[in-house]
C-alpha cells in the first residue's frame, strides 16, 4: 500500500474497529509488509488511546465475552508485526475486530457504560468524520426505544445552519430524521415510532438548514457517520 489521503482513512478506520471484515484482514495481512501503513494505525492508536482513560473502566461480567466469542467465531492470528502496537497493549481489541466489536467495546469504556446481561440487545454508534475518522459523537441504547447521543468533541455551525441526526437500516427506503442536535449537548433520542434498531444500522449526522431539511431527507454534507454494533 502507498501511502495517500485514502489510506490514511483507511487506518483510522481500522483503528476504530468499523471496516468490513474483508477490508480488515486485507490490513491485518498488509501491516506485517508495509512500514508507512504501520506507521499510520501507530499514529491513530496513539490519538484515540488517550479516550479511553477519560473514566474508570467496568469489568464486565465474564459470560459476556463467552457470549461475544460465540458471536465472532474464531479469529485468525495476526501477523507479527515489528512493534509494540495498540492491540498488544488493549487485548480486548483483538479477539472483538470482527463487525465492529472492538469500536463498541472502547467506547463503552470512553462514555462509562455500565455492561450488563440483558435479553434485549444493546448497541452503541461511534460516529465518526469521514474525511478523517475521527470520533465526534457516541450514541448509546438506554432504553428499547431511548438512544443517548453525546458528544465526544466541539462541533463549529455556520451561522443560520443546524446539525441533524438521521438513520437508516438496510431494507429501509431511505434515511429518517431523528431530529437537531445542539453542537456539544447529549440528548435523547426516542425511537417510538420506528423499528428496533438492528446490527449495521447506519446513523449519521448532516448539516443542514437551520430548522432542518426541508424534504425529509439530508441535504447537506455528512459530518459524522457510523453503524450500529452489539455490545
Amino acid at each position: 500500500m502507498n501511502a495517500t489521503h485514502d489510506d490514511d482513512d483507511l487506518a483510522g478506520q481500522y483503528v476504530l474497529g468499523t471496516l468490513p471484515r474483508a477490508e480488515r484482514l486485507a490490513v491485518d495481512a498488509a501491516l506485517a509488509n508495509d512500514a508507512t501503513l504501520r506507521a499510520r494505525v501507530a499514529f491513530w492508536e496513539e490519538r484515540l488511546l488517550p479516550l479511553t482513560t477519560l473514566v474508570e473502566p467496568s469489568t464486565p461480567p465474564a459470560s459476556l465475552w463467552a457470549r461475544i466469542e460465540r458471536s465472532v467465531g474464531p479469529v485468525a492470528t495476526p501477523a507479527p508485526a515489528a512493534r509494540s502496537s495498540w492491540w498488544e497493549r488493549l487485548g480486548l481489541w483483538r479477539g472483538l475486530a470482527a463487525g465492529g466489536f472492538a469500536a463498541a467495546a472502547v467506547m463503552a469504556v470512553v462514555v462509562g457504560i455500565r455492561v450488563v446481561e440483558v435479553e434485549q440487545p444493546r448497541y452503541m454508534v461511534v460516529l465518526a468524520a469521514p474525511q478523517n475518522a475521527a470520533p465526534g459523537w457516541v450514541l448509546k441504547m438506554t432504553g428499547e426505544s431511548t438512544l443517548r447521543l453525546e458528544p465526544l468533541v466541539a462541533t463549529a455551525v455556520p451561522a443560520q445552519r443546524a446539525l441533524q441526526l438521521w438513520t437508516k437500516a438496510d431494507d429501509w427506503s431511505g434515511p429518517v430524521s431523528l431530529g437537531l442536535v445542539k453542537p456539544g449537548e447529549s440528548v435523547e433520542v426516542r425511537l417510538d415510532k420506528l423499528p428496533k434498531v438492528v446490527p449495521n444500522q447506519l446513523f449519521e449526522i448532516t448539516l443542514e438548514p437551520e430548522a432542518g431539511s426541508p424534504i425529509g431527507k439530508p441535504t447537506g454534507p455528512i459530518l459524522f457517520i457510523g453503524r450500529a454494533v452489539v455490545i
